[in-house]
């Protein structure tokens, strides 16, 4: 699952349920990966240190973050590729999340208001990874 996130939005506390996602489901593949992103009225800070530091210490976030980058101004290959994907489309606000299969191809994608503990994404999660053991 790959996120565009943001440190200073109201949508932030959604770091506690990604987090709990990739507890939840990492023994059987899951991988996070948050993109820190000022795109959207600059609601990031600047320095990598500081952003993983504000998600450790408020969040418990273990899961990896880039560094800031851009996902819609000027878009990192990663972000110009989401956007490409069949039923997809650039992230219109923080908190855009994207399930991508084992294929590099996007499962689902989910708009900022969709939580991340809601039931349709922990359906696809479940669907796309192994049965558990």
């Amino acid at each position: 699952m790959i996120v565009n996130t943001a440190s200073k939005c109201g949508y932030t506390p959604q770091y506690e349920g990604l987090q709990a996602l990739y507890e939840r489901y990492g023994d059987r593949g899951l991988q996070m990966l948050g993109s820190p992103s000022g795109d959207f009225a600059d609601q990031e800070f600047e320095d990598a240190e500081e952003i993983g530091a504000f998600c450790q210490k408020n969040y418990g976030v273990t899961f990896p973050l880039t560094e800031r980058t851009s996902v819609r101004a000027e878009p990192d290959p990663l972000w110009s590729d989401l956007a490409r994907q069949p039923n997809s489309g650039p992230p219109v606000w923080n908190f855009t999340k994207y399930l991508v299969g084992a294929d590099g191809k996007l499962v689902a994608r989910w708009a900022t208001k969709v939580k991340p503990e809601d039931p349709q994404v922990v359906e696809a999660i479940e669907a796309a990874l192994p049965a558990a053991s």
